[in-house]
């Protein structure tokens, strides 16, 4: 007999948003429904907590974040952070150092916030290819003239790099020079980016790492995800929930597959699941 759901990790880009980065309503309602029944639910994204919108910050119930790919686990309320998998900052100047060899955007994350150079803050539109992300990320990002001399100056571990590319080959090679250092690991959850955080850091360890905190089992945790960001937080979890709009891999690494997030379908796995 499978174990009752007690936590569920939500992605929220292609898995929780539809394509215009909103919640629906049908959404919202199952999410504080599996709240109102005692049910831990979280997001656990690529996004520092600072990008996530208020409605899903101010949704009743809502105690914790897994943010930064699984780099910092927050308590929402007090924003501090319970669980930290960091990248050393010498590691994040040797990230960009990379990154600036080629046409790219980067950007850092820290402490709950994403920051970005201020030039390249005016050229989003050429390396974001969805303008959907345009608005997400002029409303998010805090400006810095120079991303090296911030890094130098912040002088502490970071919760992880982001580099988003104009030309995808420029990705490919950027990609295989940088999966040379066993030290970090690689995804890119949208296509045209490569997010960078230490080795072994994940969605679905710190999932299970949080429900160690609270009492609950791996096999008690349900996670929904659809990029390739997802695919590890699927294995890790007792129900790994792939949206029919998933890559391949990580529709492979699911339990289960349910609609794409046009068709709600995190918001019905749950109802399926949990309800």
């Amino acid at each position: 007999m499978k174990k009752k759901i007690k936590m569920i990790g939500l992605d929220l880009d292609g898995t929780l948003f539809n394509n215009k980065k909103e919640i629906l309503p049908y959404t919202r309602e199952v999410l504080q429904r599996a709240i109102d029944k005692g049910v831990v639910v979280l997001v656990a994204t690529g996004r520092p907590w600072s990008g996530i919108p208020d409605e899903l910050k101010d949704l009743t119930g809502m105690r914790y974040a897994v943010t930064s790919n699984g780099a910092r686990v927050i308590e929402t309320k007090t924003q501090k952070a319970l669980i930290e998998h960091l990248l050393p900052v010498e590691k994040a100047k040797k990230i960009l150092e990379t990154a600036r060899k080629y046409d790219t955007l980067q950007e850092v994350y820290f402490e709950n916030r994403g920051y970005i150079e201020e030039e390249q803050f005016e050229k989003i539109y050429q390396y974001h290819k969805d303008p959907h992300m345009w608005k997400y990320v002029r409303s998010t990002r805090i400006t810095v003239p120079d991303i090296m001399t911030f890094l130098g100056q912040l002088n502490k571990p970071v919760d992880k790099t982001q580099i988003l590319f104009a030309d995808m080959e420029e990705r490919a090679r950027a990609w295989k020079e940088l999966e040379q250092d066993k030290e970090i690991v690689l995804v890119g959850s949208l296509g045209y980016n490569i997010e960078i955080n230490g080795a072994g850091v994940n969605k679905g360890m710190a999932l299970v790492e949080l429900g160690k905190m609270l009492g609950i089992e791996r096999e008690e945790i349900m996670a929904c995800g659809d990029g390739d960001n997802d695919e590890a937080m699927l294995k890790e979890v007792g129900l790994g929930v792939a949206m029919e709009n998933a890559e391949e891999q990580v529709k492979k690494a699911a339990d289960y597959i349910t609609g794409t997030n046009e068709e709600e379908g995190a918001a019905k796995a749950i109802e399926k699941f949990v309800l």
